[in-house]
């Protein structure tokens, strides 16, 4: 299932390669494989449909100025029945490829061919992947980092969907260890308070101060009364918790569910302790050497995994590395096994005992430490360390009136998740937070989102989308209807404005596969944009309801094409398509 964009590419890096074979043939270039090289649309596409840097990047191998091999290549290329126009050699070396109009008239016809279709591909070949994202504690609600990821996680997963990947999207819940221990410990404080007085119970610093808990406490005494209040501290928390954290994740599981997050799976990580699956991996990096006890504790030996590591990959750790390198505890000398035990078997069991082929994992730019440690572990049990990959995301800002905005109108605190969707519709939400790259840091503009203007561009994309919907409603009362279109002769959209968005169409199945192959989903909604920006541009300089019945049903299967290009792109990112606006 290759798209006719990449097919043709494929096509000509395969023309490229022959024409070196043919020059080696003759003795005129080295018998040496040639560099791998790209063929690539330019930014500039004045330079060609396609350009190719096969010659700057194999001039040192074949000893040859990188112009002249270019003109030696250029000579012996056989196009066969390749729609190509002309192929020049320009600047430092490129090799710039021009589509004969047939090209372009393909690219439209295949998008109208496949309509809801069109994007996917076999790119994945059905790899399993899970992509688990948010994975927020259960003891709060969640922050805008949560928001954030969320929007990036799930995008990313569609796109890993469809370029082929068999995709589970997952939620861990930390119902377990210290967070619990701590959600434990602020509910019972609270709920003393209520019949004793904050003066006899005051909060410790270290507890959860939100008004949730509060609310918890109070729920809960109404409830049971004064009951819990002389029971051991023990009891009164776990009945606490057994309250509280049911209600918590059902609170997360609804908020995502808004935020039109649908998990697969839910997993919880105090299965993993009653099962034994925590111990069982402690046992399983003890006897394999990769742990060790020490002060009652037992250690993971990551200062070796890392030194191994780095040998492995020829160099010595730096004294800076060595510095900061050092041994973790996987069970404390209380007995009780860390986060990073338990990590340690929540990943054993994702590759060992579900079968996943390839785990990503959606985390805060905060968790950055703990990456090269958790893919040695999975050395360390006899996995692939290689086959988990960690998306690094950083903050985001809230800004309105051109200030950083950080409270809460709930609660005087941090901005939530469900404050933003109060106030943020879910569509500029969920396209605002996949516009940069999870790696970079965003400030997110509460004015800009809720404009409805060409200045925010999920409205910008929108409008595009829904203008098309009014044009296409026009030309049907004339009789153009869809089955009408498919038989419109795309031969006739040669206009520089019809071929630039042709071109750009053709590519989506190629910016889906990049998405998901680079964890980038930023690339979906930069793409939105860009195929709105051509078709205003179209839409101002090439007149749908012309004088020439051929062309204007030609122009209106463009327009078609369009609409279902951006209908699939916004599907991805779970964004509304109208038709009106």
């Amino acid at each position: 299932m290759i798209s006719r964009f990449d097919e043709t590419r494929r096509q000509l890096a395969a023309v490229i390669s022959a024409a070196f074979a043919a020059a080696a043939a003759e003795g005129l270039l080295p018998a040496a494989e040639p560099a791998p090289f790209v063929v690539e649309v330019p930014g500039d596409t004045a330079n060609g449909d396609f350009a190719a840097n096969a010659a700057m990047v194999n001039a040192r191998t074949m000893r040859m100025a990188p112009q002249r091999l270019a003109a030696l290549l250029t000579e012996r290329f056989d196009f066969g029945s390749l729609p190509v126009e002309r192929c020049e050699v320009a600047g430092p070396g490129f090799i710039n490829f021009y589509m004969e109009q047939t090209w372009f008239a393909s690219l439209t016809g295949e998008v109208l061919q496949k309509g809801e279709a069109f994007g996917r591909s076999d790119y994945g070949r059905g790899e399993k992947v899970m992509v688990e994202f948010v994975s927020a504690n259960p003891t709060g609600p969640m922050h805008m980092g949560n928001a954030r990821g969320g929007a990036i996680g799930d995008c990313l997963a569609a796109a890993l969907e469809w370029s082929g990947h068999r995709v589970t999207r997952e939620f861990y819940v930390n119902d377990a260890g210290n967070q619990i221990n701590k959600f434990g410990a602020s509910l019972s404080v609270r709920y003393l308070q209520l019949f004793e007085g904050e003066e006899r119970h005051p909060l410790p610093e270290d507890c959860y101060q939100g008004l949730d808990i509060i609310d918890h406490a109070k729920a809960f005494a109404a409830l049971h009364g004064d009951r819990y209040v002389a029971v051991p501290e023990q009891e009164r928390r776990d009945a606490l918790v057994a309250y509280a954290l049911p209600k918590n994740i059902a609170a997360l599981e609804r908020d995502l569910g808004r935020y039109r997050i649908r998990y697969d799976v839910w997993f919880r990580e105090s299965e993993l302790h009653r099962e034994g699956k925590v111990a069982a991996v402690c046992q399983k990096l003890k006897d394999s050497g990769w742990a060790y006890e020490k002060d009652g504790a037992l250690w993971y030996n990551n200062i070796k995994m890392m030194t191994q590591k780095a040998e492995q990959a020829g160099r010595p750790l730096t004294e800076a590395e060595t510095a900061e390198l050092k041994d973790d505890v996987l069970v404390r000398a209380n007995g009780v096994p860390t986060y990073f035990a338990a990590d340690i078997a929540y990943h054993y069991n994702k590759f060992a005992e579900r079968g996943f082929q390839r785990v990503i994992n959606v985390w805060g730019a905060d968790h950055h430490g703990h990456v090269a440690r958790l893919k040695g572990a999975m050395d360390a049990i006899g996995l692939d360390g290689d086959k988990l990959d960690i998306v690094l995301m950083q903050l985001v800002r809230l800004m309105k009136d051109g200030q950083p905005y950080r409270m809460s109108k709930r609660s005087g605190r941090a901005v939530t998740l469900t404050d933003l969707l109060d106030d943020v519709p879910i569509d500029a939400a969920r396209f605002f937070f996949n516009m940069r790259e999870p790696n970079a840091t965003f400030d997110f503009d509460l004015d800009l989102a809720v404009q409805q203007s060409s200045e925010n561009p999920v409205y910008y994309v929108q409008y595009a989308h829904a203008r098309i919907c009014s044009v296409l409603k026009l030309v049907a009362a004339e009789g153009l209807t869809p089955e009408a279109l498919q038989k419109a002769d795309l031969t006739l959209l040669a206009a520089p404005e019809e071929r630039e968005l042709a071109r750009k169409l053709g590519q989506l199945p190629d910016e889906i596969v990049a998405a998901a192959r680079f964890y980038d989903p930023a690339r979906i909604t930069r793409y939105a944009t860009e195929v709105a920006a051509l078709y205003h541009k179209f839409y101002q300089n090439c007149r749908v309801k012309c004088e020439d019945p051929a062309l204007c049903a030609a122009r209106a299967a463009l327009c078609r094409a369009t609409a279902t290009v951006l209908k699939n792109t916004l599907a991805i990112l779970k964004i509304t398509a109208p038709e009106v606006m």
